[in-house]
């Protein structure tokens, strides 16, 4: 459809057409009064049926819906609805994301409380989602920054940390100084921004709450493999490389003056190429061995260093830059004095934040011996061109050169056999390991803000870290009106003395809260699991309705959240497995993104003039139009360009869809039998290519393909089938609940006019006749020199033989051929006949 001028409200409520207004207007207490959408716990309890757990990522409360939310929730109401009609028992929930930043920082801006503002935002946004007609089960409606939900986070925290899983440490953190709150390292983008505010990201030292993702790196890849055919590809490879799995070895360097320092890397085989040693300037261990004749001049480069965020840090284009510790370490293989220096292109949480510098097989190595004239020994041959035409570092694969001692030699080994050999060598000597090594680092979660859950841990000067009893959650916020929530670098709860100051539950002392609360991200990694029973007062969640509808079957969401939220709810399943809570292992079975809905090829904005208010859309072409324009524009995963979709062209043809309804004669419940069959063979090979299509998610085909029925059902009963045909009505009520899988209120309003009860989310899916199915003929197109030349109409089952004869005797064929020679005739029957001549 292009896309066309604004209709009119005349255009609109003209005869023979409907109000799309009064028709929502009509609906919407139907459906909140018949609840057709109520998931049923005991059916799928007994297994009286088939149980389907569909979920979309629930909203941040911070304003009414946009088009982003309005594309999700359509493309996601289409497989919801769609399982209900074949059968399946769905859960299909919705809440909101309620704590967190994005809500905070609003409500400072607008001087309100965060409660204030949050819950006005989340019953806007119901009263809209509602009206956007979505199957959602509200009954298991939830908000993240309720006690009743809070608690349970508060709860598995503690859980969590029984089991060795969450823990407090001292280390440099990601700390961003405009939100004033500490950083994960999947919270920061990849220019070393904060990806809340756009913040250049800086490092603090800080005590924090971290959980132990790293416990289950390992199983958190393999399982990936697991995932690769039903989630999308592109989010199970970011998920692959953020774990970041490497093979590798555990080397002990003996540091004059230290001690023995264990370093990781990839490449043992290239120990005799290791010139120099470095150590990130921020890792504890550098201040360590520092020679105090080098201390002050590694204070100043420190404080330099703790400026720059890791991504500038790993740059490779970035000037090396370093200073000397005023050490030494010995290379085991060989035994040469190699110096120490500290710089700012290794990082503190990598590893044991030391390095072992080769430059001839690193390219940042070889910047920084070059910068600071440092030696480069070559332990791989490389290409015998590769020095005369400019090259550095060789990180490619070659025989081992200068690789040997007097017990080992590397010399002409590949790299798979010179790593296992010093590998074992290095194991006889104890002077290493081969090891596995991993990106991932553990998920620091503390955040020095009020709207969050607070951590429920009490500290005591005598027994140091107390977990809050379970019976004394939840830890609530303090209400804290009227307060100065802006950020200062420390928790506002902090201020809050009476809240702050309590007695230690262990020995009765005076002792102190936990100030931090919680990743926004905590709430969410978990909340799959609350909507089982989200008014259970006495446990998280239901492990035996955990056992009866879980894992989620599909899940909908952005790109945005292919690593941070993912990763994470991978995380907490696993953790919960293990506590005997549940026995699956991943949480989302599937998993699809959605592209993103710009306007004329950029990002939707108001500085750039170009956003589009969905409410003014809604207003002006209704509820089904935006709807089907957002599901037909494109495959879910692609972006969608409101400059190229016309939701007047989707309003006029839902008006088609709309007064077919109403030219049916024939009464509910003729049998179809009897009718016109080529009709029939039409209705039902669009029901049975709809099946195929919605479980491959090709939901715009399926759209494209209700267009053809109601096309094809008008021009039945304009050519003489009549509207008492009943193949009419057949078609007419198949348009319906294929229509209702995008436009609820158009498919409600037809399959009343069709003479049944609301709703038509109720009604039976067609049964697809497989005789219906067989094609009498279908067209075989006969190309020369790749041009259409005829279009033949034969058997479906006929053979390549008979195809190529009746195609080279066509008249048509004949004369295009025009007595040249046929060099070649490639048949693909029953559908092609390419013909290739000479001359």
């Amino acid at each position: 459809m292009e896309r066309d001028e604004a209709m009119s409200e005349q255009e609109r409520t003209e005869p023979g057409s409907y109000d799309v207004h009064a028709v929502e207007e009509k609906w919407l207490p139907v459906w909140e009064k018949l609840d057709p959408f109520r998931a049923d716990d005991a059916a799928v309890l007994a297994g009286e049926r088939p149980k389907r757990y569909a979920l979309t990522m629930f909203p941040y409360p911070s304003g009414d819906l946009h088009m982003g939310h309005a594309e999700v929730f359509a493309l996601h109401d289409v497989i919801s609805r769609y399982w209900r009609f074949r059968g399946f028992e769905v859960l299909n929930p919705m809440g909101w994301d309620s704590f967190g930043l994005p809500a905070e920082n609003a409500a400072i801006r607008n001087d309100e409380h965060p409660a204030t503002y949050t819950y006005a935002n989340i019953e806007t946004q119901l009263e809209s989602m509602k009206r956007y007609g979505l199957c959602f089960d509200w009954s298991r409606r939830l908000h993240t920054s309720d006690p009743e939900y809070y608690k349970w986070t508060q709860w598995l925290f503690l859980k969590l940390r029984e089991q060795g899983l969450a823990y407090r440490k001292n280390s440099p953190v990601n700390w961003c100084p405009n939100d004033q709150t500490v950083l994960a390292n999947e919270q920061v983008l990849a220019d070393g921004t904060c990806e809340r505010c756009g913040a250049e990201v800086t490092k603090k030292e800080l005590t924090q709450w971290y959980f132990k993702t790293t416990h289950y790196a390992q199983e958190l890849y393999d399982r990936l493999d697991d995932l690769q055919d039903t989630w999308i590809g592109k989010v199970v490879n970011s998920q692959r490389n953020w774990i970041g799995r490497s093979e590798g070895a555990h080397v002990v360097f003996e540091v004059e003056g230290h001690g023995p320092v264990t370093v990781f890397t990839t490449r043992p085989d290239t120990l005799f190429g290791a010139t120099f040693f470095v150590v990130a300037a921020d890792a504890k261990l550098a201040a360590e061995i520092c020679a105090p004749e080098q201390r002050e001049a590694f204070e100043v480069y420190l404080d330099e260093v703790r400026k720059a965020s890791d991504i500038d840090r790993l740059s490779t284009e970035r000037p090396k830059t370093g200073v000397f510790l005023g050490r030494y370490a010995v290379n085991p293989v060989n035994g040469e004095r190699i110096p120490v220096w500290a710089a700012d292109y290794v990082l503190a949480d990598y590893g044991t934040g030391a390095i072992m510098a080769v430059p001839a097989q690193d390219q940042r190595d070889w910047d920084f011996a070059k910068a600071f004239d440092l030696p480069i020994v070559r332990t791989v041959q490389p290409p015998a061109d590769f020095e005369s035409s400019g090259g550095e570092a060789f990180t490619g694969t070659g025989p081992a050169i200068n690789s040997a001692n007097d017990e080992v030699s590397l010399n002409g080994m590949d790299v798979p056999e010179a790593k296992s050999t010093i590998i074992a060598w290095l194991e006889s000597k104890g002077l290493g390991n081969g090891t596995i090594n991993f990106r991932l680092r553990d998920w620091l979660l503390s955040r020095q803000r009020y709207w969050g859950a607070p951590i429920p841990i009490i500290h005591c000067p005598v027994d140091g870290e107390v977990a809050v009893p379970e019976d004394q959650l939840p830890v609530e916020l303090p209400e804290l009106r009227g307060a100065d929530l802006k950020p200062k670098g420390t928790s506002p709860l902090g201020a809050a003395a009476e809240w702050v100051d309590v007695t230690c539950p262990t020995c009765g002392g005076p002792a102190k809260r936990d100030t931090d609360t919680m990743d926004t991200f905590v709430d969410s990694s978990w909340y799959f699991f609350r909507y089982l029973s989200p008014h259970d007062d006495d446990r998280a969640f239901d492990p035996a309705l955990a056992e009866a509808w879980g894992p989620v079957d599909f899940y909908l969401g952005g790109d945005e959240h292919a690593v941070l939220h993912l990763l994470y709810s991978r995380f907490f399943t696993k953790a919960l497995r293990d506590m005997g809570l549940i026995t699956w292992d991943e949480p989302f079975s599937a998993y699809l993104s959605q592209g993103k809905v710009v306007n004329n090829g950029r990002k939707m904005s108001k500085s750039l003039g170009n956003g589009v208010s969905l409410g003014d859309q809604l207003s002006e072409y209704g509820v089904d139009a935006v709807r089907l324009t957002l599901v037909f524009a494109s495959p879910p995963e692609d972006n969608i360009d409101w400059a190229d979709v016309s939701p007047a062209g989707s309003l006029r043809f839902l008006q088609r869809a709309w007064r077919l309804s109403g030219d049916v004669t024939s009464e509910p419940g003729t049998p179809a039998t009897g009718g016109d069959v080529a009709l029939r063979k039409v209705t039902h090979k669009t029901v049975h290519e709809a099946e195929q299509l919605l479980e491959s998610y090709r939901f715009n085909v399926v759209v494209a393909r209700v267009m053809e029925l109601v096309n094809a059902t008008r021009k039945a009963i304009d050519s003489g089938c009549g509207p008492a045909d009943p193949a009419v009505r057949e078609a007419a009520e198949t348009v319906a609940i294929l229509l209702s899988l995008v436009a609820p209120y158009t498919a409600e309003e037809m399959w009343e006019r069709l003479g049944h009860q609301p709703s038509v989310a109720q009604a039976a899916w067609l049964t697809v006749d497989p005789e219906l199915l067989v094609e009498d003929s279908v067209t075989a197109v006969v190309q020369i020199q790749g041009k259409v030349r005829a279009r033949l109409e034969v058997a479906p089952d006929i053979t390549a033989a008979d195809l190529e004869a009746v195609a080279l005797a066509d008249p048509d064929v004949v004369r295009a051929i025009d007595g040249r020679d046929v060099r070649r005739v490639i048949v693909r029957a029953p559908k092609l006949v390419n013909v290739v001549v000479g001359g």
